[in-house]
């Protein structure tokens, strides 16, 4: 069974931990997602990028323009890998590539990520922490969410971790997805479920109207309150973002 992490840096790992199975098992395209809003790319993608050198990869990574890729240069002591903004005419896919990871591409930048997958072909795309969903950056429209909406589809979501209002959304490659509920002694898990649970579904589960996995001990859902894990999280994202 998955463990809640109890830091950024524990998340981190997991995400490192599923994408190694999840390129193992062939997985072309990638999502890897850490839903918070004050979470900065740069700090996670230096924490995260070390499962590609390990698993011995050629690879480039992207950032969503040319100024952010310049201070991650500076800032990791300009590794011996290509960084790049996406738009740059220097980030270019050559055919010893293997894998290519984007860090927040964001909706604006979409339809450029799409090309550069296409063009990547059979080789692995991950995205780190894209902001693609958020809607008030697209500003082209419906064709535009036509484009995000496809995009997104093609792209295995192989970790994803939510903090809720007590409780946690998490998925963890190859696990199914769980929702988690803070309890007085710990974290307990309500379901498991083979799609994302948004919306009623999401509250259905939370307020007892799903059943949790039969093979999940105590599935009763508890009194839900607030603080434990987002709280203890937020000295971790201070950190990072500072």
């Amino acid at each position: 069974m998955t463990d809640i992490p109890v830091s950024i840096e524990a998340a981190v790992a997991q995400a490192r931990s599923a994408t190694q199975a999840a390129i193992q098992a062939g997985v072309p395209r990638m999502m890897v997602q850490l839903v918070y809003p004050e979470l900065e790319g740069m700090p996670i993608a230096e924490q995260f990028y070390p499962v590609l050198q390990e698993l011995g990869l050629t690879f480039k990574l992207y950032f969503p323009d040319a100024g952010a890729a310049a201070l991650a240069r500076r800032d990791w002591g300009n590794p011996d890998f290509v960084v790049r903004g996406i738009g740059e005419l220097k980030a270019v896919m050559e055919p010893e590539d293997q894998a290519y990871l984007f860090v927040e591409p964001s909706s604006i930048e979409v339809s450029q990520v799409e090309d550069m997958c296409t063009e990547a072909g059979d080789r692995f795309v991950i995205m780190l922490n894209p902001k693609l969903e958020d809607v008030a950056t697209i500003g082209i429209g419906y064709a535009g969410r036509q484009l995000r909406e496809r995009f997104l589809s093609t792209l295995e979501p192989i970790y994803y971790l939510r903090p809720l209002d007590g409780a946690v959304l998490l998925r963890r490659y190859p696990d199914p997805w769980q929702v988690w509920q803070e309890t007085a002694t710990g974290y307990q898990l309500l379901a498991e479920v083979a799609e994302k649970p948004s919306g009623e579904a999401l509250d259905r589960i939370l307020f007892g109207e799903s059943t949790a996995d039969p093979s999940a001990p105590g599935a009763t859902p508890a009194p839900r309150k607030r603080g434990g894990f987002l709280s203890e999280l937020q000295g971790f994202i201070r950190a990072l973002t500072q």
